[in-house]
């Protein structure tokens, strides 16, 4: 089939290239001619194991093609993915100003039948909207779907290839036929719902996601305020099919671009329908708080930042990506900062994008043990692999006070006490 991806970020690009790999003749658009240009030499935006060498792998193999040029795609095109961003406003609603500006495009160049499918995370009844404005500008034959992506960052090449599902939400015949043709190389269950049931489980999904973290955050609490382990509550629990283990670490929240986007719009959309969604909003509220909670733990055994050098390492909102979009651990060294200390922090590869926001207030080290050098504490919040490899005596030997406060449970606590390393995690 020839696909046009409307959206040559994340999920765009992700799910462009996939398309590519499994066959399917695609087209990549997007307004910004930078990072077109950068695209067609190879050279993708961001960090995602296994996506530049696909990138590369389609473009010399003409599968896939990056383009400024929607009318000369559009013409070519079976199917339109539309994966364009949907941030948050202040009032926690998705802005979707940039989904209608790309639908109205679509519209003034429809020169034939073509299915017009939303990839990109949308509010319940976007899709009906998306019609409404093709049809002010196209009088020919059309249909839309909604195929919600759900795609992990730092894992998204394999949870494409290897789904646990997809969902396909359509209004006719011709329009489901179409969209599974699409998607038929994928081995997986296929559930085809209403347009609007398909809108509806994308957000159920990540909200749910976010909801078991957050719990298992509540539970680490009271953990550690009566002696239990929560990592083995955690596994108990999971052993529990009803339950399982996904989701059940405890730390200090979630971040990124997803969950906190989707979960904030989720409430304001029960909310416009006059539903109080009571729960979600404990999720944010205890979401919010946990980075807090572990922040107080610095401070209770540092007592005074003033002057104090903090190795922090990890600074993407999760292993394996470079996105630092919610990343908690912009939070915590902002707040290390107002409070007077010196920070040193490392992370594989998001120091460039922090340094962004941050600029010059921090230091940026090349190694994660160069970030240990005469540190009075080191404070971990992401949970690279490469932290799991680092010394134990190496901790010891660079440090000015060996002192490990562990967003992440990612130690031994008993191993590092043995060597002389004080260690604090969460609900443990």
């Amino acid at each position: 089939m020839n696909i046009l991806v409307v959206g040559s970020g994340y999920v765009g690009l992700v799910s462009g290239t996939c398309f590519a790999e499994l066959g399917h003749k695609v087209f990549c658009i997007d307004i910004d001619e930078k990072k077109i240009n950068s695209l067609q030499s190879g050279k993708i935006p961001f960090y995602e194991p296994e996506l530049a060498d696909l990138v590369i792998k389609n473009i010399q193999s003409q599968s896939i093609t990056f383009t400024t040029k929607l009318a000369e795609s559009l013409n070519q095109a079976d199917l339109v993915l539309i994966c364009v961003g949907t941030p948050p406003k202040q009032t926690g609603q998705a802005d979707l100003k940039y989904i209608f500006q790309a639908v109205e495009e679509i519209g003034k160049n429809l020169t034939k039948y073509t299915v017009i499918v939303t990839k990109s995370t949308v509010p319940v009844g976007t899709a009906q909207k998306i019609k409404k404005i093709i049809s002010k500008n196209y009088n020919g034959e059309f249909d839309v779907a909604s195929c919600p992506e759900f795609l992990r960052e730092g894992s998204a090449v394999k949870d494409f290839m290897n789904p646990d599902r997809i969902v396909i939400g359509t209004e006719n015949q011709r329009a489901s036929d179409l969209s599974n043709e699409l998607h038929e190389k994928l081995d997986c269950p296929k559930l085809e719902t209403n347009l609007e049931t398909a809108e509806m489980i994308k957000y159920a999904s990540n909200a749910f996601l976010a909801t078991k973290i957050s719990f298992i955050n509540e539970i680490a609490n009271v953990c550690e305020n009566v002696g239990a382990d929560v990592e083995q509550v955690a596994e108990g629990m999971g052993l529990d099919t009803r339950i399982g283990k996904a989701f059940l670490r405890a730390g200090i929240g979630y971040g990124g671009s997803c969950f906190p986007k989707d979960v904030r719009a989720l409430h304001h959309v029960a909310g416009q329908t006059g539903y109080p969604f009571q729960l979600l909003k404990a999720v944010v509220e205890v979401n919010n708080q946990q980075r807090w909670l572990f922040y107080k733990k610095i401070k209770d055994e540092l007592k005074c930042l003033e002057n104090k050098t903090i190795a922090v390492w990890g600074l993407s909102f999760k292993p394996d990506t470079d996105d630092v979009r919610e990343s908690i651990a912009i939070d915590i060294i902002e707040k290390l900062v107002e409070d007077g200390a010196n920070v040193k922090a490392y992370d594989p590869e998001a120091m460039k994008n922090t340094q962004e926001i941050l600029g010059d207030k921090i230091q940026y080290c090349f190694t994660a043990d160069f970030a240990l050098e005469n540190a009075d504490c080191l404070v971990i919040i992401t949970d690279w692999d490469e932290f799991k490899l680092v010394k134990f005596e190496n901790i010891k030997s660079k440090m000015k006070t060996p002192l490990i406060i562990d967003g992440r449970n990612m130690f031994d606590g008993e191993k590092l006490s043995s060597q002389g390393i004080k260690y604090i995690s969460v609900g443990r």
